[in-house]
């Protein structure tokens, strides 16, 4: 059984996620974020039960939907926002919007809007912590359409053949876009099949209850961590949202009928929230004492985030290829994950 701090912390920070997002959701009819959003409301539950077993030292990589995974590795607030404003104060320097987020202070070594191009990246991170002897994890998250490139099989047979302390999280929410997976796949096969299919110990598993996905990644991280081969895990979840923006799409007409409003059910902040309630881990009193702090500090980034000044003109090609001055920043952030 999961201690209460724990299982409190799992909720506050998925109902950060959530409260976060729905404001950048409201933000960006403004206007000002001039960058493509892709929300994983609905979907907090993996990010959050992951990353709780995650140390500053391991290593997390994401793709387009990577507000959660960043948030929950440990990423900044109020430079993600900047970020998304296009400020020079962003983590990566107001250049890259949402879809490139990056803070190798936590570990958290970017993400790339390129189905499925990230995953050779997160390898070959696992691969140079091998060779380095190092007891760091990598783990890559994406969605069920990235299994379908090339390039997710190439390198999941190169990290099973080399036991590469990868762990390989897909968050299967059913849609490629607004292609459906039955429409994508032939009838009767799985994606955790195909990770089987190159020799990795897989799971398939509910992705909606937070404590479910962190016995399932708690039982697998230290096989990993001890280069014993790579992991892969399959999600099911669902995102609430469009695929890229802050709309609602039912009106497209891609989605079944009463699909939306059965996955609203499982909504996993209720869900656990219900459940923490029941085990009387929380009060009423203290969600609410949790929400105005949540949003006050929310308020807080968005103030910083738009105060915040554009990058200079002459900053265009800054930080585009790395310098000698960034190199020594990236050692001496690699350093600080090995003593902490």
């Amino acid at each position: 059984m999961l201690e209460a701090k724990r299982r409190k912390s799992m909720y506050q920070n998925m109902l950060r996620i959530r409260m976060i997002e729905e404001r950048i959701v409201e933000l960006y009819k403004e206007q000002e974020m001039r960058c493509p959003t892709h929300f994983s409301i609905g979907q907090e539950a993996i990010a959050v039960g992951v990353c709780t077993h995650l140390l500053p030292k391991d290593y997390v990589m994401s793709a387009h939907r990577s507000h959660a995974h960043y948030l929950a590795k440990g990423g900044d607030l109020k430079r993600m926002l900047a970020e998304l404003y296009g400020k020079k104060t962003g983590c990566a320097h107001g250049k890259g919007g949402s879809m490139h987020l990056i803070d190798t202070s936590v570990g958290f070594l970017g993400c790339v809007p390129i189905v499925g191009s990230t995953i050779p990246i997160g390898v070959g991170i696992a691969f140079g912590a091998a060779m380095q002897q190092k007891d760091a994890v990598t783990v890559i998250f994406f969605g069920d359409g990235a299994t379908e490139t090339g390039i997710f099989h190439e390198s999941v047979n190169y990290a099973a053949i080399h036991k590469l302390p990868v762990l390989f999280v897909c968050e299967n929410n059913f849609y490629s876009v607004n292609t459906s997976l039955e429409c994508r796949h032939p009838k009767g096969r799985e994606i955790v099949d195909l990770a089987k299919g190159h020799g990795l110990e897989s799971y398939q598993v509910e992705g909606q209850e937070c404590d479910k996905v962190y016995h399932t990644t708690a039982s697998v991280i230290e096989k990993v961590r001890q280069q014993q081969g790579p992991v892969f895990l399959e999600f099911f979840t669902y995102r609430w949202l469009e695929h890229c923006g802050p709309n609602l799409d039912l009106q497209l007409g891609f989605r079944p009928a009463g699909e939306y409003e059965h996955w609203l059910q499982r909504d996993p902040i209720v869900l656990y929230q219900d459940l923490l309630l029941k085990d009387e881990i929380l009060s009423s009193t203290e969600i609410e004492l949790i929400r105005n702090k949540i949003g006050l500090e929310i308020e807080e980034a968005v103030l910083y985030a738009k105060q915040s000044p554009f990058p200079d003109r002459e900053e265009l090609m800054s930080s585009v290829y790395p310098t000698l001055e960034d190199k020594t920043e990236l050692r001496e952030a690699e350093a600080c994950q090995t003593v902490s």
